[in-house]
């Protein structure tokens, strides 16, 4: 059971209506490699691991001219009202593999390329790649969902989350608020 165009254009206004600022951060997800998913209570973080272990390190989906991971990719952060509206089951629906799920609003204008973030004692940098829906979100959550979250008038709102570079290493737990700095 997929959401519909219709519905996830109904609840927009809703997921638009989040918190701008200290979101509880939940979900703390390690992806170790492709199509697979680890949750934690909390994890360590570097500028130049990215999350150690986590498939960013080995096999990332961008990279720079050397071969290695681009950093603006080493968090990916998704707002929990989409994480609700796009996963419905649970059991039988692998989660998207997000960082970590937070009630916050992720819009450009909330959240501008360059924002610094406070995580646990992270400190993450929001980057300025727009993170679209895959065909691993489309295969998941359906055809609306992708084609939601990739709309033109809704590029500045990344309802397909934010994606960060670490800034300053440290940790981050589940409970841990996000915080703007």
């Amino acid at each position: 059971m997929v959401p519909t165009l219709e519905q996830l254009m109904a609840a927009t206004p809703e997921v638009q209506a989040a918190p701008k600022d200290q979101a509880e951060i939940t979900m703390l997800c390690l992806r170790p490699g492709y199509n697979q998913r680890r949750f934690v209570d909390a994890v360590d973080v570097t500028p130049e691991q990215g999350i150690p272990g986590e498939r960013w390190g080995t096999r990332p989906w961008l990279t720079r001219q050397d071969g290695s991971g681009h950093p603006g990719i080493q968090i990916c952060i998704l707002s929990k009202r989409v994480l609700d509206l796009v996963w419905r089951e649970r059991e039988n629906t692998p989660h998207p593999g997000d960082t970590f799920v937070v009630d916050m609003d992720l819009t450009e204008g909330n959240l501008p390329p360059g924002q610094l973030l406070q995580a646990g004692s992270a400190v993450l940098k929001v980057s300025d790649i727009f993170n679209d829906g895959c065909v691993k979100w489309q295969a998941r959550y359906g055809a609306d969902a992708r084609a939601w979250v990739n709309r033109p008038e809704f590029r500045t709102a990344r309802l397909r989350g934010i994606l960060c570079s670490v800034e300053q290493g440290g940790r981050i737990a589940n409970g841990d608020v996000l915080i703007k700095i």
